[in-house]
Order: structure tokens, then C-alpha cells, then sequence
């Protein structure tokens, strides 16, 4: 792919909630008459989404999005070769109205209106604007380009609750595919320079709209299957789901490692190792003993060894609820003073303590990150951690894992770090 000049345009100001009882359509009509940098930025990139096959990165409440016209098949393109991503994994569409997402179901535009499955009434009613994705049937004649669905009978929509990124789609006047801004099975970005990072040279333009707030992406659930299923946790819990109507016995229909190679996937996800940082990454199950998992790090750097050592060995260590500081690994050593570290260079600033002791005889410096105790917290932080321990070369990455049934976004937290992990342990 041709080397691009990327551009990140700040547009912080627009990526706020929405006034009350003032639409999109009547915020823009007010906004787009200023002749500010934010403005521009927003029409320079609604332009490019029309008329461009280079997708544009935009902020989300959940993680940042690679958008392009969902109706044009070179538009899509864009967002596989950008990723490099497998053409057999389906993408998300955004949209920003109900409205919107009848003319996908009605590409003829007949007055006899395919609607919207009756059983997703209760979760739009709820959850819409937000971060949950549901299955449609994909229509005869549809409008959407092939590459969207992956040749599945069945797309993937969502409203985000993002009032900016609403905005970005009304103003363009067409739906978003939107997967992840990251390189293919990388972490997910949370901020315009993670999305830099992994796509610089690869796209044009990076809106800029600061952290995002949820962290993880967009549940996905399928109401055309009985009974229903979830087929990704994200920022919608599943507990959140079931007290629905229509929705008490719903199953849950993901794995959280890989499908088989020959499966097709029914959503995005699904299929491939995603989430993973360049470090190996080591996934303690909750509850695991502590005494043992200070064990089971210092035997793995012990085996490790190498003529390499003689520079150090680097490790980072990722604490949710219960381990204390660097696992007791230097409970003797004198760790630096905390810092707040940017993850990938620029915002979403995140606590790391850097620690250098010696383990086996052989000089290590930890750099350890808490991520705090709640499964928000949590979300809102994993892959901003994930990155910021790459981007110090570490050689592993030790995390402790969170109960499934711990909070609305814990099932999501766990699928994130099972797919991101090479071993899985529990001790």
C-alpha cells in the first residue's frame, strides 16, 4: 500500500453528549455555519468518506473506528487493505437513525416497509444509542457492498451513543462500516495515537476526539436465531441483556479463543486472534494463588535466560483486584518514584511503575500498571496498558484476570484477554 501522509485533526470540542432535546441534524446546522478548525476538520472528512476508498479514523464511545462508506465496495476495501485484515471477517455498520437503518432494509424504497425484528424492540428501546450491535437480514438488492457481510446472509448494526461520531455519519450522509483503527489482531485503540501508531501511512485523516470512554467494543447479539445469542461481549453486559424482555434466555454464543480456520464467522470478533500486543502475554485466571504466580513468573525468566541478558530482561505486570505491587517480585528492591505514563506517546495517560530488581541473578526491570478494581475501570484502561507496555519492549506481559460474572463488562474484559493471551493459567 502507498505511503500516505496521515494527518490527526482535533475536533476534542464536538466530541461531547448531545444538548438535550436538540438533534444531530440541528446541532450541525448551528455548528457548520462557525468556520472553526473542529467544522472543517468534520466536513474534510465527511467529503472524504463520499468520495475517497481511504477510510477515515473517528472517535467512538467505545474504541476508535476505521469508517468508509459501507455502500462502495472500494470504499470497504480501503478498510481491509488499511488493516490488512482477512476478507472473511464481517464488519460492523454504524448508523445514525432508525431511519437509516430502514433504507438498508428497504434498498427499493417500496412503501411496504421490511421492519425491524420485533425482538430487538426491547434492546433499542434501552440500549440505542449505544454499544450494541444486532444481526439484520441482509435484503435482496441490498445497498450494502459485498465485502461488509463476507458473503453472510446477515449484517451487523449499531447507533453509537458517541454523539460525534453520529454527527460524522449525518454529516457524510452514509453509513459507516466501522471496525476497529487498529492494525489486524492488535489491540483495539482508545485514543488518535494508538490509531496513528498501527495505521500511520496507511490512511489520510485521524479525527481527534480524545480517550474513549467504555474501552472494549460493541456487544453483539443475534435475535434471528431461537433463542437468541450473544455472539461478543462488549460494552452492553449480558446480565443488562436478559433483563429484557424476549431476551431471559438468551445463549451465549461466542468462544473466547479462536474459531477453527474453516468456520465461518457469524460476526466480527469471532475468528481470529485478536487484542494482542507484540510481547507474550501470560493470562492468570482469577483466584489464582498469588505465592504461586510469583512462582510461576520467576521459574518462566529463569528458563528464559539467555546471552541476551546481560542488557536486562523486562517484564510488565498488569494488576486488577487483588495482586500487590510487582507480585512481590522486589518487595526488597526501590522502585521509582510513579509516573504517569502516556500510552503510545500522547493521552489516556496511565499510572506505570517502573521497578528494577534482580531475579535469578539476572537484572529485570518490571514495569507495572494497576488497572484499578472495577471492570470499567478496567476496560476503559486494557488496551491502553497492553500498548504501553509494547511500547516498552517488554518480553512478557503477566495479567490478572477478573471473574466473568463480576460486573457488566467483565464477561468482555475476559473474552479481550483470553484472545490476546498465548497461555492461560490457573494455579
Amino acid at each position: 500500500m502507498t505511503e500516505r501522509q496521515t494527518r490527526i485533526l482535533p475536533v476534542q470540542r464536538l466530541n461531547k453528549p448531545l444538548a438535550h432535546n436538540k438533534t444531530v441534524a440541528q446541532w450541525w446546522a448551528e455548528e457548520k455555519t462557525t468556520n472553526t478548525p473542529e467544522a472543517a476538520a468534520v466536513l474534510e472528512a465527511a467529503e472524504a468518506l463520499r468520495t475517497s476508498d481511504i477510510p477515515v479514523g473517528f472517535p467512538t464511545e467505545t474504541v476508535y473506528g476505521l469508517g468508509a462508506d459501507a455502500t462502495r465496495s472500494a470504499s470497504v476495501q480501503g478498510i481491509y487493505k488499511a488493516k490488512k485484515r482477512p476478507s472473511d471477517n464481517p464488519l460492523i455498520v454504524h448508523v445514525d437513525s432508525i431511519e437509516m437503518v430502514n433504507r438498508l432494509l428497504n434498498p427499493d424504497g417500496r412503501s411496504s416497509m421490511t421492519k425491524i425484528p420485533a425482538i430487538y424492540e426491547p434492546l433499542i428501546s434501552r440500549f440505542w444509542p449505544g454499544a450494541l450491535t444486532i444481526l439484520l437480514p441482509n435484503p435482496e438488492g441490498s445497498l450494502l457492498a459485498k465485502e461488509v457481510t463476507a458473503n453472510l446472509p446477515t449484517f451487523g448494526v449499531r447507533m453509537p451513543s458517541s454523539a460525534f461520531a453520529r454527527l460524522l455519519i449525518h454529516v457524510a450522509g452514509r453509513p459507516l462500516a466501522g471496525p476497529s483503527a487498529n492494525a489486524s489482531t492488535k489491540p483495539s485503540p482508545t485514543t488518535a495515537q494508538h490509531v496513528y501508531h498501527d495505521l500511520q501511512g496507511r490512511i489520510d485523516i485521524i479525527l481527534d476526539g480524545g480517550p474513549c470512554g467504555v474501552g472494549v467494543e460493541s456487544t453483539v447479539v443475534d435475535g434471528l436465531s431461537d433463542p437468541p445469542a450473544i455472539l461478543r461481549p462488549g460494552g452492553i453486559g449480558i446480565e443488562e441483556i436478559k433483563a429484557c424482555p424476549g431476551w431471559e434466555n438468551v445463549q451465549v454464543g461466542y468462544h473466547d479463543s479462536a474459531l477453527q480456520s474453516k468456520e465461518a464467522p457469524r460476526a466480527p470478533g469471532m475468528k481470529y486472534r485478536h487484542y494482542s500486543p507484540k510481547a507474550r502475554v501470560v493470562l492468570f485466571e482469577a483466584g489464582s494463588d498469588l505465592s504461586q504466580v510469583a512462582g510461576r513468573v520467576t521459574q518462566e525468566l529463569a528458563s528464559s535466560q539467555s546471552a541476551n541478558d546481560s542488557c536486562g530482561r523486562k517484564i510488565g505486570i498488569v494488576r486488577t483486584k487483588t495482586w500487590p505491587l510487582a507480585i512481590q517480585l522486589a518487595s526488597d528492591a526501590k522502585a521509582s518514584a510513579q509516573t504517569q505514563q502516556t500510552s503510545s506517546d500522547n493521552d489516556d495517560t496511565l499510572p506505570i511503575r517502573q521497578i528494577s530488581t534482580r531475579i535469578k541473578d539476572v537484572s529485570t526491570t518490571i514495569f507495572d500498571v494497576n488497572l484499578g478494581s472495577s471492570a470499567e475501570s478496567i476496560a476503559r484502561g486494557l488496551f491502553a496498558a497492553l500498548r504501553s507496555l509494547d511500547a516498552e519492549n517488554v518480553d512478557a506481559i503477566y495479567i490478572e484476570g477478573i471473574r466473568d460474572d463480576e460486573g457488566d463488562l467483565s464477561a468482555a474484559v475476559m473474552n479481550r484477554l483470553r484472545k490476546a493471551a498465548e497461555v492461560f493459567v490457573t494455579i
